[in-house]
């Protein structure tokens, strides 16, 4: 018989199910569902980052989601921080902590721990922020290349977030950011006492889920949204800013494109960023119990079984 005090943790996917799936199984075993996606945690984002609605969340209690600024960058280290307190807020309250995300990195930490790299001044990193603005991912790649060789092998020249962060950790600490993740404080779960759940899908099918859902989207709102993130004023190389759909819809506003190719651009940012979801899942979740999201619904009763068994 499983541990019924296991901690359940659900990973896949954009537009996968795992909302409904966390609802589900919450609903099963008297859960919190507990979110482990770096851009629902956005107050102003609940159309385009795909948020629980407030039905869904009066249904079960959740936790993490859209309790940040927009105006605030929100970290892994938070992260990590904001979990373990939700975590012990539902065993306080006898109920079973179910975390859900397709944030990778959040689960990475959880299970094993975050790299103890001191906080980045604010000229560093508005000035590589500004160069990657100004020049883009290829460049500052090649700039990473010549200063930090290791980073730079690992990071895809595309990837401006993460080539971005680890310019900034080794001009404000003189390290390599691979020195400070070998450095890693403990994890805060132990993965013998977790139920960890992927869900899968098909390439196509996926896509297609993810197209139907960016036009749900826009008939519940989405150009609003951004426009309304776009009157705050905030810098736009924060992390809300670069959630995936805003920046075309912004440039439909402003009369750059037609709302048409905002469209077929945010779901092109769909599909990139899906595949960069399945690449760290095969990466770092080959051991998770996968789940084809397309029979999940048929096949609810054995994934209860195999949570309980």
């Amino acid at each position: 018989m499983r541990d019924a005090s296991k901690t359940i943790l659900i990973a896949g996917p954009t537009a996968s199910g795992k909302s409904a799936l966390a609802l589900a199984v919450a609903e099963r075993v008297g859960g919190v569902i507990i979110n482990a996606d770096s851009m629902q945690v956005y107050r102003e984002l609940r159309i385009l980052t795909a948020r629980p609605t407030p039905e869904e969340e009066a249904r079960v209690p959740h936790k993490l989601y859209g309790f940040v600024p927009a105006g605030e960058a929100y970290s892994a280290g938070r992260f990590v921080r904001d979990a373990t307190d939700a975590i012990a807020a539902a065993r306080s309250d006898g109920r079973r902590p179910i975390i859900v995300g397709g944030t990778g990195l959040y689960f990475k930490a959880l299970l094993e721990g975050l790299s103890p790299i001191p906080r980045i001044d604010d000229a560093i990193r508005n000035h590589w922020r500004a160069e990657a603005e100004r020049r883009g991912a290829a460049a500052l790649h090649h700039d990473l290349a010549q200063r930090d060789a290791t980073m730079a092998a690992r990071l895809e020249p595309a990837d401006t977030q993460r080539v971005v962060r680890a310019l900034e950790v080794i001009e404000q600490t003189g390290r390599s950011l691979a020195e400070w993740q070998r450095d890693r404080s403990p994890p805060v779960l132990d993965e013998a006492q977790t139920v960890e759940l992927l869900l899968t899908l098909d390439r196509s099918e996926i896509q297609a889920r993810a197209d139907a859902r960016f036009e749900t989207m826009m008939a519940e709102g989405a150009l609003q949204e951004a426009q309304a993130l776009a009157g705050l004023g905030i810098d736009p190389s924060l992390p809300a800013m670069r959630a995936i759909g805003v920046r075309p819809l912004l440039a439909a506003i402003e009369g750059k494109c037609s709302l048409e190719e905002a469209a077929a651009a945010a779901k092109q940012e769909t599909r990139h960023y899906v595949k960069r979801q399945e690449t760290w899942f095969k990466s770092h979740m080959i051991s998770w119990h996968h789940i084809n999201a397309k029979y999940m619904a048929s096949n609810i009763a054995e994934i209860f079984a195999f949570i309980q068994r």
